[in-house]
């Protein structure tokens, strides 16, 4: 069986450190905001794979579909012997890639979780007991330095969760994994798409509230982190369209004028009555956008797939 290698990029410290930085910068601006990322403890991650099955969430079932419908197609057009995936998981959307790459040499998964990382290559390797895998515990948006593989080498960032970044965010991003791409590399991009709003609205705020508690569970994670005494009752989960920003908001609305104490930073934070706290914002795009901000990074959108409903898409760009 080929090695399993793992690699530490981010510092064992990073991710506490990080979550104070957040905290401490977000709840101390007006509007208040954290960011998404913090969503993803292991109840999050939870809730997030039952808002996956749900019937009001399209994006996860859009997406596969493409997945399996494309696969073959992808695999022709890349030529890919080396799969990185960008925030992998447990890269269990990515297995209908290497399905279809037979010449795959090596894959990449690159997640800040330790123990999905671990789980996923234990999952594939049983799978495709030739595969070169070598993981890293890295977080893709802060800069990043791949291993020596292969090429041409496919980057994977799927989910549509270019989303959660802001378009500031996103051209720094694109960017950064320009730089990561050699002649004859390219960029497997999953984007959500622009559709009717009580359809975006319904993904973000299902009937059984299961994206209500997973939105709650930002606070939850603040408690327990940082000592915090933040009430999950206490707000309300709101979910709105942005028809300026063409993306979908979360917030959490108080429900009455308190205060909250958060002993490890030292911090109280007053809240109005009504005062909301926006936890992810949730981009959506079209093809015109897309292929004008890939273009600014460097990149050319060659390949253009959608599902059934054109509801999801995913993109291959090359480096130019």
């Amino acid at each position: 069986m080929s090695p399993f290698l793992l690699t530490r990029t981010l510092p064992v410290d990073a991710t506490d450190a990080a979550l104070r930085a957040d905290v401490l910068q977000g709840l101390t601006r007006h509007p208040k905001t954290l960011p998404p990322k913090w969503f993803y403890d292991a109840h999050g991650s939870e809730l997030f794979e039952e808002i996956t099955r749900l019937p009001e969430y399209y994006p996860t079932r859009a997406e596969r579909e493409i997945l399996i419908d494309r696969a073959d197609e992808i695999a022709r057009v890349s030529g890919a012997r080396s799969l990185i995936e960008l925030g992998s998981g447990s890269s269990e959307k990515t297995r209908h890639l290497l399905d279809a790459l037979p010449v795959l040499h090596s894959y990449v998964p690159v997640d800040v979780s330790e123990s999905a990382l671990h789980g996923a290559a234990e999952a594939l390797l049983a799978q495709r007991p030739g595969l070169s895998v070598h993981a890293l515990i890295a977080d893709f948006t802060g800069g990043l330095a791949l291993p020596g593989t292969p090429g041409p080498r496919l980057i994977a960032f799927l989910g549509g969760t270019i989303g959660n970044l802001l378009p500031d965010e996103r051209a720094v991003f694109l960017k950064s994994v320009r730089s990561l791409l050699s002649p004859g590399d390219a960029l497997l991009l999953g984007t959500d798409l622009v559709k009717e709003e009580k359809v975006l609205v319904a993904a973000y705020d299902d009937a059984a509230g299961v994206t209500a508690e997973f939105n709650r569970n930002v606070l939850r994670v603040v408690n327990r982190e940082l000592g915090a005494d933040f009430d999950p009752a206490g707000f309300d989960h709101m979910a709105l369209w942005n028809p300026e920003h063409e993306w979908i908001e979360m917030r959490l609305r108080a429900r009455r004028a308190h205060t909250v104490k958060i002993p490890d930073l030292d911090l109280v934070v007053p809240f109005e009555a009504g005062e909301e706290l926006r936890t992810e914002v949730s981009a959506k795009f079209r093809r015109d956008g897309v292929r004008a901000e890939l273009g600014s990074a460097g990149l050319r959108l060659d390949q253009w797939w959608t599902d059934s409903g054109d509801r999801f898409a995913l993109s291959l760009a090359t480096a130019v």
